[in-house]
């Protein structure tokens, strides 16, 4: 496939979360995070149920804003930078959401191509693009479906494929695998480990750690935990 441009800024931070805390109806959720991720690297984001691992990844994307401390987006603090900047920014990150939301009167491929037609391209200029990246996922036979008639395991591949049609430089997945079954999450592990060695860098948020395990005999990964509203590196006994 074609999506080989990761970032190149040197040994630069692509995310980086200084002290940040955030609060929501008067109470903290988070307090003291701070974490780089530098461009190539793996992470996995773990933690209880309810323990802020979404907010933590809007907060890395710029969906929210940290109630203190700072946010900075490929060297960019976040509070200094204007809605435009914050957009091309956000280009620059692919999300994979839990909820796999899609708009069930498009077929899959138009979903998926979605982020490519709101940044202006044409069907013609997404073709070839497009139809690579449905096979690298394998739903080329599913590009013509509407998402209400794909498999939980179909709709989290379609997810992936539309977070990473515009190649970004950061993937972000919240929970993928939370509703396939052990096979499927396999293959999504598979294709975001593929991403990580073309140069992606990547960041999973899941509470499910035998996917962890299997992940780590695999590729260099970095585990964090969210306890206590704060971030932890996890042990080496994952």
């Amino acid at each position: 496939m074609r999506h080989n441009g990761a970032t190149q800024d040197g040994a630069g931070i692509v995310i980086e979360l200084e002290d940040v805390a955030y609060s929501y109806g008067g109470g903290e959720l988070l307090t003291g995070m701070t974490l780089s991720l530098a461009p190539g690297s793996f992470h996995f984001l773990t933690g209880p149920s309810g323990a802020g691992k979404t907010t933590f990844l809007k907060l890395c994307y710029g969906a929210l804003k940290p109630t203190s401390g700072h946010v900075r987006l490929f060297g960019e603090d976040l509070s200094a930078m204007g809605r435009d900047a914050v957009a091309l920014a956000r280009r620059r990150i692919g999300v994979v959401h839990q909820d796999c939301q899609f708009l069930d009167h498009l077929s899959v491929a138009e979903n998926v191509a979605l982020p490519l037609t709101a940044a202006g391209q044409s069907a013609a200029e997404q073709a070839d693009n497009l139809r690579e990246l449905m096979t690298w996922v394998g739903l080329t036979d599913r590009s013509g479906a509407l998402p209400p008639e794909l498999s939980g395991g179909e709709r989290q591949r379609a997810a992936l494929a539309r977070a990473v049609i515009m190649s970004p430089d950061v993937l972000l997945a919240d929970e993928p695998t939370g509703n396939v079954d052990w096979e499927m999450s396999q293959r999504l592990l598979r294709l975001l480990i593929e991403l990580n060695k073309m140069g992606k860098t990547i960041m999973i948020a899941t509470h499910d750690l035998t996917l962890i395990r299997a992940a780590k005999a695999q590729v260099q990964a970095r585990v964090l935990r969210i306890a206590g509203r704060q971030l932890q590196t996890a042990g080496a006994d994952l």
